[in-house]
């Protein structure tokens, strides 16, 4: 393959880090109080939350399904535990997290098994569960849960040094499911069973089972997005994530991954995550009017699908002309050859 075609490709590739760069020069040039350590340590701290739902969401994209419940899964995960604990006069609160987490693992276990054992659409049914965990939300809490435990709140309220501790989360979280992904054959077969089911199935993959585990490492995140939503307000709201499930598909896209599945990688997404906070600081520190900061969370959505088709379409064209050029190449030697033998 030429230099020019690996380049592009590459650049197609990692479109959103070339995006991220050029948001964050024009930020730097226009953007009062920007480029200062506070405010970038702000930026990641801003990014956790969404930046797990955005990990979730791609891990999905990848087998080919989708999770519009991931939002839900947010609140309803640490607001049953936490009533779960009141109702039993206390609970340990690192028995509390596990809790949080396994709660989470087992909304995705159940989403993932009815998905991929009753071939149920991941659309329709991840929708009507975020409408089930949302009312249940509404019903349980009608008043916010407050005064959490320091240990529950730890991963939204504290701190090391002067840099949050959701930060170093966020960043390892990512770095090791780069690293699951890249080097490993558990994270390979997510990709491959994405990109052709029936194939991957044939060579001998468990597609099901890979399916399944997608929705529940979805779950298990998310229930880790509740745990930082809920430390940063110190309380449990009945509207605690509420529409940030449209924004986890937002940067998931944008960070490489695709709807038709088989394509994407956690690096990427971090670059989704961080150029949607990005765009989320700016707006803020703009004083941008909030109807305006709507619009324009809303383009961010508009441009994803278009640069999902855009990058789709251009690497298609550049891989079917490199497979012409090498075509004319063999056919210009298999001619010379054949000249070659008859002299």
């Amino acid at each position: 393959m030429r230099t020019s075609t690996k380049i592009q490709l590459t650049l197609l590739d990692n479109l959103v880090w070339v995006l991220l760069a050029i948001f964050f020069v024009f930020n730097v040039i226009v953007t009062p109080s920007f480029f200062t350590p506070k405010n970038m340590v702000n930026i990641l701290f801003q990014s956790s939350l969404l930046g797990m739902l955005v990990l979730a969401q791609g891990i999905v994209l990848m087998v080919g399904e989708l999770d519009l419940s991931l939002d839900a899964t947010l609140a309803f995960a640490p607001c049953t535990t936490i009533l779960l604990a009141n109702a039993m006069g206390g609970m340990n609160p690192w028995l509390c997290l596990l809790l949080t987490l396994a709660l989470g693992a087992l909304i995705g276990l159940f989403s993932g098994t009815i998905v991929s054992k009753l071939k149920a659409n991941s659309f329709l049914l991840t929708m009507s569960m975020q409408i089930i965990m949302r009312g249940m939300v509404l019903f349980l809490v009608p008043f916010s849960l407050t005064g959490l435990d320091e240990v529950y709140s730890f991963l939204g309220r504290g701190r090391i040094g002067s840099i949050p501790f959701a930060v170093f989360v966020f960043i390892i979280v990512f770095l090791v499911f780069e690293w699951i992904f890249r080097k490993t054959i558990f994270g390979r077969k997510f990709k491959l069973t994405g990109g052709n089911r029936q194939a991957s199935f044939i060579a001998g993959i468990n597609t099901d089972r890979v399916v399944i585990r997608a929705f529940v490492l979805a779950g298990i995140l998310a229930a880790v997005a509740g745990l930082i939503a809920a430390g940063r307000q110190n309380s449990i709201s009945n509207t605690t994530g509420n529409n940030l499930v449209t924004f986890s598909i937002a940067g998931a896209i944008l960070g490489g991954c695709s709807f038709s599945g088989g394509v994407g990688k956690p690096i990427g997404m971090l670059g989704g995550a961080l150029f949607l906070g990005m765009v989320d600081n700016s707006l803020t520190l703009l004083n941008v009017d909030v109807n305006l900061v709507a619009a324009t969370k809303g383009a961010l959505i508009f441009l994803a699908i278009i640069l999902d088709r855009v990058r789709v379409r251009y690497s298609a064209q550049l891989m079917y002309k490199e497979n012409l050029r090498k075509l004319e190449q063999n056919k210009d030697g298999t001619g010379a050859a054949d000249a070659f033998v008859k002299r």
